[in-house]
């Protein structure tokens, strides 16, 4: 089987890491990846904010828990997260950041990450605390949060997939 479609057919959402940080080399390639996602009109609406300190993480996940109304680790323990934004002035902006999200996600399982979509991202902006993180870092604009792809060594095994049926619908 090619690698491409190995890593869609492994790819899994891990819900437990390892407390250890991420290589920053494997960070890029992932980061790397979602640059290279396709995108409307090639107008490459999506930005992403590549979160690796701890403090900033933990306030995500607090802003993110908080939008939940639960006291939890809505990232579950992984030490990287990958915010994904983008420009709403772009028609297709959600479908754009959300191809970068699955982009980033199929790089991790190729380099033996685990990741996990992590929603609220949307929420987690337009409150003042992620307001101010985004104006902390100089992004200014028409920016939405699309989702937050958490990353880390995993700390567990999932099983298989099991597919619906009734999934696909051919018309021949």
């Amino acid at each position: 089987m090619n690698e491409i479609m190995k890593n869609i057919f492994e790819r899994r959402s891990i819900r437990k890491y390892k407390n250890k940080m991420v290589d920053e080399q494997l960070i890029d390639k992932v980061l790397e990846a979602g640059t290279y996602a396709p995108s409307g009109m090639n107008m490459q609406s999506p930005i992403i904010i590549a979160v690796t300190n701890k403090e900033m993480r933990n306030k995500l996940s607090e802003i993110n828990a908080k939008i939940m109304g639960k006291d939890i680790d809505p990232f579950y323990g992984a030490p990287v997260v990958l915010v994904v934004l983008a420009d709403k002035n772009c028609p297709t902006y959600i479908y754009d950041g959300s191809v970068v999200m699955e982009n980033m996600m199929l790089a991790a399982t190729s380099l033996n990450l685990g990741s996990c979509w992590i929603h609220r991202a949307k929420e987690m902006f337009e409150t003042e605390d992620g307001k101010k993180i985004l104006q902390s870092l100089g992004i200014s604009g028409n920016y939405e949060g699309i989702g937050n792809c958490i990353l880390g060594y995993p700390d567990e095994t999932v099983k298989d997939k099991k597919i619906k049926d009734n999934h696909i619908y051919k018309i021949k």
